[in-house]
C-alpha cells in the first residue's frame, strides 16, 4: 500500500502538466525579475530624477505598444499551437510552426524597430514630450530582438518547460539593471554638458533616459543568446524525434495561416488591452497642456506614476506567470475533452492568483507610505504615497483580468477577450476624460485604470460562465483571503506605527527608517496571513499538493 502512494506521488511529482508547478517558477520568476528591476529604479530614478522617469516611462508605453505587435503575442499563440501537435504526437509540425514564426518574428522585428526609430521624433512630439525621442530611438533595436525571444521562449512554453522562460527572464534583468544604472550615469553626465551648449536643462534628463533604454536592450540581448545557446543543444533531440513522427505534415501555407488566425485575436486584444498606456500618457499630457499646467509637472506626474507601476507590477506578475502556463495545459484538456480537468484548472488558476493579489492589495495600500518613503525618496514622494495607496485596487481587478483573458484563450475563445478589451476601453476612455477635465490629474488616470480592469473582470467571468458552466466558490476563492488580508493588515500597519512612533522623527521618514519599520511589518503580514488561512481551513490537503512547498504545511491541517 505504502508503495502504491509513493508511486502515485512520484507519478504526480513527474507530471509535465502542472501549470501551477509550472506557473510558480515563472510567478517565482517574475517577482524576482519585478523586485530586480525595482531596486535598480531606485539608482536610476536617483540619477535621472522625476523628470527624467517621466520621459522613460513615455517612451516604454510606446516601446510596449509595437513590441506587442512584434513579439508579445507570439509566446501565447506559439504555445498554444505546440501544445496542440505535441498532444496529437504531430512532431514535425512543431517544428515547422518554429519556422514559420521565425519568418514572422524577422519581418514584424524589423518593421516595429524601422516605426520606432524613424518615428521617435514624432511620437515624441505627439504625447508632448519632445525629449523623450532619445529614449525611443535607444529602444528601436530591442524591438527587434525581443521579437526572436517571445518565438523561443513560446516554444519551449508549447512544450510545457516554464524553466527556460524564467532563467532567461532573470539573466535580461540582471543584465537590464547593471547597463541601465552604468549607462544612465554616464550619459546623465554627457546630457549636462548639452545643457550648457545649448542653454536647456532638460538634455541631461532625456540622455539619462536614453541610457536606461539602452540597457533594456543589452539585457535582451543577453537572454536571446541564452535561448539560442539552449536550442542548439536540444536541436539534435528534437530533429530525430521529428524524423520518427510518421503523421501527415502541414504545408508551410497552412502552418502559417494557423499562425496568423491564432495570433492575431491575442494581437489584437493584447493590443487593445495595453494601449490604455499610450492613450492614458496622450491625452494625460494633452488636457493637462489645455489646462494650463506646466510641461515640467506633466513630465514630473507622469514619472511618479512610473514608480506607481513598478510596485503595481510586481503582485502582478504572478496572474502572468500563472496564464503562462495555464494556456498549453488548459489547451490539452479541451482537445482532450477532458471536462473535469478544464473545470479543475479554471477554478485552481483563479484561486491562486486571487490568493496573492488580496493581500497585495491590502499590504500596499496601508503599507504605501514606508514602502514609497524607503524605495522613491524625493521631493515628490507624498504624491506618489497617495497614488500608491489610490491605486493598490488596480493589483485585484489586473490579476482577475489577465488570467481569465487567459482562460478563455485556452478554452479556444480567441475573440471574447478582444471585444471584453474593445468595450472596457472605451469605458476607460470616457471616465479618464471626464475625470480629466474634472481637474482631478494624475489621479484621474489611477481610477480610470482600475475602472478598465473592473469592466474586464465582469466581462470574462460571465464569458466563462456562460461557456463552461463552471461555477467558482467565491467565498472560498475570496472570501478567505479578504478576511486572512483584513486580520494582516491591522497587525501590519499596528507593527509599522509603532517601530515608526519609537524611531526619531527624522529618520521614520528617511530611507533607512523607513525599511525599519516597513521589513518587520511586511513579515508579520506573511505569517499572519497564511496563518490565518490555515486557522480558517482555507485550504485542503490537494490544494496544498499543488503549491510550491505546500507538503510542508499538511500537518497544520485538520483531518
Amino acid at each position: 500500500m505504502r508503495e502504491g502512494r509513493r508511486q502515485v506521488s512520484t507519478k504526480r511529482r513527474s507530471s509535465g502538466n502542472n501549470f501551477v508547478l509550472q506557473g510558480s517558477l515563472l510567478a517565482v520568476a517574475g517577482i524576482l525579475v519585478r523586485l530586480i528591476g525595482m531596486v535598480y529604479r531606485i539608482p536610476l530614478s536617483a540619477i535621472i530624477s522625476d523628470e527624467g522617469n517621466g520621459y522613460y516611462t513615455s517612451a516604454f508605453s510606446i516601446y510596449t505598444l509595437l513590441l506587442i505587435l512584434s513579439s508579445y503575442s507570439m509566446p501565447i499563440a506559439i504555445s498554444k499551437l505546440i501544445s496542440q501537435n505535441l498532444a496529437a504526437k504531430r512532431f514535425k509540425n512543431t517544428e515547422r510552426v518554429l519556422r514559420v514564426s521565425f519568418v514572422y518574428a524577422s519581418i514584424m522585428g524589423a518593421v516595429m524597430a524601422f516605426v520606432l526609430f524613424f518615428g521617435a521624433d514624432a511620437i515624441a512630439g505627439a504625447l508632448k514630450k519632445p525629449f523623450a525621442s532619445y529614449a525611443l530611438r535607444a529602444l528601436a533595436p530591442t524591438v527587434w530582438i525581443m521579437a526572436y525571444l517571445g518565438l523561443l521562449r513560446g516554444y519551449f512554453q508549447g512544450m510545457g518547460n516554464m524553466i527556460p522562460t524564467a532563467i532567461s527572464q532573470i539573466l535580461e534583468q540582471i543584465a537590464n539593471a547593471v547597463f541601465s544604472v552604468l549607462m544612465a550615469y554616464l550619459l546623465f553626465a554627457k546630457g549636462k554638458e548639452a545643457n550648457l551648449l545649448y542653454n536647456n536643462t532638460e538634455y541631461s534628463y532625456a540622455f539619462g533616459a536614453m541610457g536606461g533604454a539602452i540597457g533594456t536592450g543589452v539585457g535582451a540581448f543577453i537572454a536571446l543568446l541564452f535561448f539560442l545557446m539552449l536550442y542548439s543543444y536540444q536541436r539534435p533531440r528534437l530533429r530525430k524525434r521529428a524524423k520518427k513522427d510518421s503523421s501527415m505534415v502541414e504545408s508551410y501555407e497552412r502552418s502559417a495561416l494557423l499562425l496568423f488566425s491564432t495570433m492575431v485575436p491575442i494581437l489584437i486584444s493584447s493590443t487593445v488591452y495595453n494601449i490604455s498606456s499610450v492613450l492614458d500618457d496622450y491625452f494625460y499630457s494633452s488636457i493637462m497642456t489645455k489646462l494650463q499646467i506646466p510641461t515640467k509637472r506633466i513630465v514630473m506626474e507622469w514619472g511618479i506614476f512610473g514608480e506607481y507601476h513598478i510596485l503595481f507590477n510586481i503582485p502582478v506578475a504572478l496572474a502572468n506567470a500563472l496564464s503562462s502556463s495555464l494556456i498549453p495545459s488548459l489547451t490539452a484538456a479541451v482537445a482532450s475533452h477532458d471536462r473535469k480537468k478544464t473545470l479543475g484548472q479554471i477554478q485552481t488558476s483563479i484561486r491562486f492568483s486571487m490568493l496573492i493579489a488580496v493581500p497585495c492589495t491590502v499590504g500596499m495600500c496601508i503599507l504605501a507610505e514606508p514602502l514609497c518613503r524607503m524605495l522613491f525618496p524625493g521631493k515628490n514622494v507624498m504624491l506618489l504615497i497617495n497614488v500608491t495607496r489610490i491605486g493598490a485596487l488596480a493589483v485585484l481587478f489586473y490579476s482577475l483580468s489577465t488570467i481569465s483573458n487567459a482562460i478563455l484563450q485556452g478554452l479556444g475563445h480567441l475573440n471574447l477577450p478582444l471585444k471584453h478589451s474593445v468595450i472596457s476601453l472605451v469605458f476607460h476612455l470616457a471616465s479618464l476624460l471626464l475625470l480629466l477635465y474634472g481637474k482631478t490629474g494624475i489621479y484621474g488616470v489611477v481610477v480610470s485604470n482600475i475602472l478598465f480592469a473592473i469592466m474586464m473582470c465582469i466581462l470574462n467571468q460571465a464569458a466563462i460562465k456562460r461557456h463552461t458552466r463552471c461555477v467558482i466558490d467565491w467565498g472560498k476563492t475570496i472570501g478567505y483571503p479578504i478576511l486572512a488580508s483584513l486580520i494582516m493588515g491591522i497587525f501590519a500597519f499596528g507593527c509599522y506605527f509603532l517601530i515608526h512612533f519609537l524611531l526619531p522623527e527624522k529618520l521614520g521618514k528617511g530611507r533607512i527608517g523607513s525599511a525599519l519599520s516597513l521589513l518587520p511589518a511586511i513579515f508579520v503580514a506573511v505569517v499572519l496571513y497564511f496563518g490565518s488561512l490555515l486557522k480558517m481551513n482555507a485550504f485542503s490537503k490537494e490544494d496544498l499538493d499543488e503549491m510550491p512547498m505546500g507538503g510542508r504545511l499538511k500537518r497544520f491541517i485538520k483531518d
